[in-house]
This record gives structure tokens, sequence and C-alpha cells, in this order.
């Protein structure tokens, strides 16, 4: 499992010209799964996402959480993040799961991810339009085989 993170003031997601989520000061998750991720191997990564320091205390330091910030997620799927560009220069995602697998993956990850903070969301192999605002920028890029 893939997840680029991203500290945001604010991000929406837009299908055929209607926002189906939106946030305001959180995080937006792009994630993209292989398909041996299972329900553990999301857990450790929730568990990752939600308390990573990246947010500013008091002295400017970043030494808050997401959830230490009350902030929200918008969750995107995101199979591109297993590219693997080393032949030529069309992208291969042999190393993606599948759309019917991922599909139900980026379910569960949703469910579980939503059980430790809000969670706005995408939809799942539509075109969509991403609009946010890193801030920082701050950009953390999260796989499950280095954690």
């Amino acid at each position: 499992m893939r997840v680029v993170v991203q500290r945001v003031k604010h991000a929406s997601c837009t299908v055929d010209g209607k926002i189906t989520g939106a946030i305001e000061n959180g995080l937006c998750l792009f994630v993209g799964f292989k398909p041996e991720d299972d329900q553990a191997v999301m857990q450790k990564v929730i568990r990752k996402i939600v308390n990573l320091r990246i947010f500013d205390d008091e002295q400017g330091v970043m030494n808050r959480s997401v959830l230490d910030v009350e902030g929200t997620v918008l969750s995107i799927s995101q199979f591109t993040l297993y590219a693997n560009c080393k032949k030529g220069n069309r992208p291969s995602y042999g190393l993606a799961a599948n759309a019917e697998t991922a599909s139900k993956l980026y379910d569960q990850f949703n469910d579980l991810l939503e059980k430790e903070i809000h969670v706005e969301k995408g939809i799942f192999q539509a075109d969509m339009k991403i609009d946010l605002l890193n801030d920082g920028p701050v950009t953390i890029i999260l796989d499950s085989d280095e954690l």
C-alpha cells in the first residue's frame, strides 16, 4: 500500500461537476493498493497517518497530528502510485491491485480510517478533479513495505 499524504488548508474532489468530498485544514490522501494488501497493512498505515506530527504547534514546530488539530481527511484512490517507469516512457501498472480488488480495499481502508477521523472521499475509478491548497508544502510518501 502506498499513500501520498499532503497537509492542506483545503481540498475537494469533483466528479462530473459535483463535489463528492471537501475538507478544510487536514490531510489529502492519495491511496494505492497492491493485491496482497490486507486489513493488518491498512491498520498500520492508518496509525501512521493519523499520528504523523506534521502540523505546527504554538511555537511553529511540526509537532501535532491531524487528530491534535481536529483536522479531517480527503481520501482519493490512485492506482498510478504503483506506476513502473523502468522501461520506455509508458508506465506499467502491473504491481497495482486490479480494479475489483482495489475498489474493495479502498472501501475497507476508508471504513477503517473513519473509525479514527472524519473522512471525505472521491469516487473510485471516476475522472476526479482534485483541488487543494498544499500547506507548507508538506508532502509525505508512505509505503507499507517500509513501515
